[in-house]
């Protein structure tokens, strides 16, 4: 044991001196658990009901490898959620209703990875995530999304958002949310109205903001030529009310592309500025965690 400690005191001591500057190691250190680039968004219901809280933050833990007491946690309302899904869904969500919950670690430089609790999570898919997140200009980071009970997810989306405001301290603009959200929304319908998957119709709905983009176009004949190629490439049937959604859904990401491709750098420089300092924190935390670890191991040596 002791000897994985000192070989995680060696990994300290070699990235301390590969990217923290001379002078600076006091602030880095006193400043550790409050610069977290992991952040958890609760469903206010969730949050409120301390069995439910509980059962999140255990599935949390178990995926996400990490240790809650030092990530950011916010909460996200019934009205947060209504004011995006009003305009959109026109769906609107009560103090007992917003269930799912996101995490969103920013420790990475990889590319974005989602991953839902399909146990709970009945609609919504990564891949649906995946490709309305990149509507919004997010393409980096880890995300875990789940509920305490069985959810759409369509409103999960707002929370995983939240999460990403929090890690960062940037606000996504509310237009890049209403694309993002009207994305989900007009995929779970298309989903309801065809024998498609949920993957096939994000494949889609991702092929052609693709193609729309390559074009630079927001025209509407245009785009519906596009939908209605892709959809046939991929055989998928779909009725002209269901490539409608979908044309004003790909045409109003394309109209703010340019918000999301900002958004996406701000995303960008926040990771690479603070990579550094979050390599430094897991090595101190799994420091941290192997001499507890040792000293649980020797008082129960020497229990009666």
């Amino acid at each position: 044991m002791w000897g994985k400690i000192v070989g995680v005191v060696i990994l300290i001591i070699i990235a301390v001196g590969l990217f923290v500057p001379v002078g600076s190691i006091t602030n880095t250190v006193s400043n550790d658990n409050n610069t977290s680039d992991v952040a958890v968004t609760y469903g206010e219901t969730t949050y409120n009901n301390g069995n439910y809280k509980n059962t999140v933050d255990q599935y949390f833990q178990d995926n996400g490898n990490l240790d809650l007491n030092h990530v950011k946690q916010t909460v996200i309302t019934a009205d947060d959620v209504n004011k995006i899904s009003g305009d959109i869904s026109h769906k609107t969500y009560n103090s007992n209703q917003v269930l799912s919950c996101a995490m969103v670690d920013l420790n990475t430089n990889d590319d974005i990875q989602v991953d839902v609790d399909k146990s709970k999570i009945t609609t919504v898919t990564e891949s649906m995530y995946k490709s309305a997140l990149n509507s919004s200009g997010i393409t980096k980071g880890h995300v875990i999304v789940t509920s305490p009970t069985t959810a759409t997810g369509e409103s999960a989306l707002a929370g995983v958002m939240k999460s990403y405001e929090t890690a960062t301290g940037k606000e996504i603009p509310s237009d890049l949310k209403d694309a993002a959200n009207n994305e989900i929304y007009t995929e779970s319908q298309v989903v309801n109205n065809t024998n498609a998957s949920a993957d096939d119709v994000a494949n889609l709905v991702s092929q052609a903001k693709e193609q729309a983009s390559q074009q630079n176009t927001t025209d509407n004949q245009t785009i519906t030529n596009i939908v209605n190629n892709v959809a046939s490439n991929n055989n998928i049937n779909l009725s002209n009310n269901d490539v409608n959604l979908i044309v004003q859904s790909v045409s109003q990401s394309q109209s703010v592309k340019d918000q999301a491709t900002d958004y996406q750098s701000q995303i960008s420089d926040y990771v690479d500025n603070n990579g550094s300092q979050s390599l430094f924190q897991q090595l101190w935390e799994m420091l941290q965690s192997l001499i507890n670890n040792n000293g649980s191991s020797s008082n129960t040596n020497y229990s009666n």
